[in-house]
């Protein structure tokens, strides 16, 4: 053989080697924490009636976790505000593109829909101080700040994926009522369905829809064992029971705390972060309808609903196998989807209504908030722009809607979906308001009516398609 000959194959089998001894890139996990609380003076949003922050109860947090793969990096923000903004989630994404490298299309940004927050937008109130405008810049700082801290603490890891059920704290908060029973809605009509009836009222018939007990959880550990972090959903609506002026995270937080304790993970450092996301629970409580419900100490019922989430994921958890390779992969995009628009008579009913005398500050009075919003509405565009996403984790999928999709949504996205486990997150990316499927619109109730949906009556359906088409994808990167 000649010298040249033989240098060349000599070169290749060494190529051949190295590239034989080359590791597979190695996934890992990094998450952190950052407050979002804030300053007092601000109105506490989810309600008619939005009373000023007075009292810090439990701070609130945007909770973040990354994760990579060697190939892809993704990023999940779950805040502990009662909504997001369309605008507000893309410029974060933007920033944390532009300053950390992680792709926009692959930053999940969510909230948890407590009712004891105050939100990113609107105007400042008389009395408010000047940091009440920046709030807005602040949280979105924040959120880039903790997904930074997340990348600076990424580490070699393992996830794993399962599932918990907890099905004594959901309860579906539509109803039929018995014929002859139904009080009329604000606009003069007679709904089908009634959203939280009087509970141990003796006129319930039957709920309009099913609940989801399913806890899904994904969890990340370094190989020795040692927690990194545990990213949960449930479909559930906020609980509630906080006092007049309070800011707290609702059971969300509690249940982050509480586990927490339960892994005696306080100290770590770096330190371990809990997450819960809100599932698909637009007509889902914790309020059992059919008895009558005893008057509880503040907090009492939300810490006991936490109590009983963080026991039952970190049962399921100690049984778990977890997995060293883990393939990550994103998909965005967004789908126009018409938008319920007045018609003539009822732009005219509204007019009409506020010529009226309206409601005293402390008093809620619905036809005068609807006809507001009906009004308001007259004049947007018919069509909007709907951001979606599917996150690839391993096995797992997380899908996502912006606003409060019906719990069926979210049962038929686990259903349908080519991965397992998979979950609907809830308030990710904007906020349009509650997401019905088409039935419920045909029997009414608060959920649907003008000024409180999100979608014409299909709307759902075209979502749901255009999520599970992105699934598909999702599933075959390798």
């Amino acid at each position: 053989m000649k010298p040249s000959l033989l240098v060349l194959v000599a070169c290749s089998l060494i190529a051949t080697t190295l590239c034989a001894a080359e590791p597979a890139p190695r996934f890992r996990a990094g998450a952190a924490t950052s407050v979002i609380t804030p300053p007092l003076g601000r109105p506490i949003v989810g309600n008619f009636i939005a009373p000023l922050s007075t009292n810090v109860h439990d701070e609130l947090h945007a909770r973040c976790l990354v994760l990579d793969d060697g190939k892809t990096k993704l990023a999940l923000a779950v805040l502990d505000l009662l909504g997001t903004e369309v605008g507000m989630c893309a410029e974060t994404r933007g920033l944390i593109e532009k300053q950390l490298g992680i792709p926009a299309s692959n930053v999940l940004i969510s909230a948890v829909h407590t009712h004891s927050a105050s939100s990113t937008g609107g105007k400042a109130p008389a009395p408010a101080e000047p940091e009440y405008e920046n709030y807005r810049a602040f949280v979105v700082q924040r959120i880039v700040d903790g997904v930074r801290c997340a990348v600076n603490r990424l580490r070699p890891a393992q996830l794993a994926c399962v599932t918990a059920e907890v099905p004594e704290h959901v309860f579906n908060r539509r109803w039929f009522l018995k014929p002859g029973t139904m009080p009329p809605n604000p606009f003069g009509g007679i709904d089908q369905v009634k959203m939280n009836p009087p509970p141990g009222s003796p006129n319930l018939v039957k709920p309009a829809g099913p609940t989801d007990p399913t806890v899904t959880i994904l969890a990340l550990r370094e190989p020795n064992g040692r927690p990194i972090a545990v990213y949960s959903t449930y479909a559930l609506h906020y609980v509630g029971g906080v006092p007049k002026g309070d800011i707290s995270a609702d059971y969300f937080g509690e249940y982050c705390r509480q586990f927490e304790r339960l892994l005696d993970a306080r100290d770590l450092d770096p330190p371990f972060v809990a997450m819960m996301a809100n599932g698909a629970s637009g007509d889902v409580t914790s309020t059992d309808r059919r008895e009558p419900q005893p008057p509880m100490e503040p907090y009492a019922k939300m810490r006991r609903v936490a109590e009983t989430i963080a026991r039952r994921v970190h049962a399921v958890l100690a049984k778990a196998e977890y997995q060293d390779h883990v393939a990550l992969a994103a998909r965005f995009r967004e789908r126009t989807i018409a938008r319920p628009m007045p018609t003539a008579e009822r732009i005219a009913w509204a007019k009409e209504r506020l010529t009226k005398p309206g409601p005293r500050p402390d008093q809620v009075d619905l036809s005068w908030s609807y006809a507001h919003r009906i009004t308001d509405m007259a004049t947007r565009e018919a069509q909007v722009s709907v951001p979606l996403q599917v996150l690839r984790i391993g096995p797992a999928c997380i899908g996502t809607m912006p606003g409060e999709p019906f719990c069926e949504i979210g049962l038929e996205f686990r259903q349908r979906a080519a991965m397992q486990p998979a979950v609907l997150v809830e308030w990710a990316h904007g906020g349009f308001g509650y997401i019905p499927t088409a039935k419920h619109f045909d029997w009414g109730g608060y959920e649907t009516w003008l000024g409180s949906c999100a979608f014409e009556p299909h709307g759902s359906e075209k979502l749901l398609d255009t999520l599970l088409e992105m699934v598909a994808e999702v599933r075959d990167v390798k």
